[in-house]
């Protein structure tokens, strides 16, 4: 990743407008990281890859509480609201 001051980044916007159209682009602020400059592709890339590991991640957070699940079937939940609509215990 290429890196620039935002001193730098100002004076010389076209290069750094152009690297970022190839790789995200650092600029610095007192040699400390402060922002990165990407093309809206990589972002989009980027969002679309994040989604994607966020609903695996989800999935299998879902599949572990299911196989831990101590919860009754479909039919005996509803019998169960239906007794207790009906006031019976």
């Amino acid at each position: 990743m290429r890196s620039y001051t935002l001193t730098e980044a100002r004076n010389q916007h076209g290069e750094v407008f152009d690297q970022a159209i190839v790789e995200p682009v650092l600029l610095t602020k007192q040699s400390r990281p402060s922002h990165v400059i990407m093309s809206f592709d990589i972002y989009r890339h980027l969002m679309e890859r994040l989604t994607e590991l966020e609903d695996m991640a989800l999935g299998k957070a879902a599949e572990a509480a299911l196989s831990q699940s101590q919860m009754v079937g479909t039919e005996s939940f509803v019998e169960s609201l239906k007794q207790l609509a009906n006031g019976e215990t």
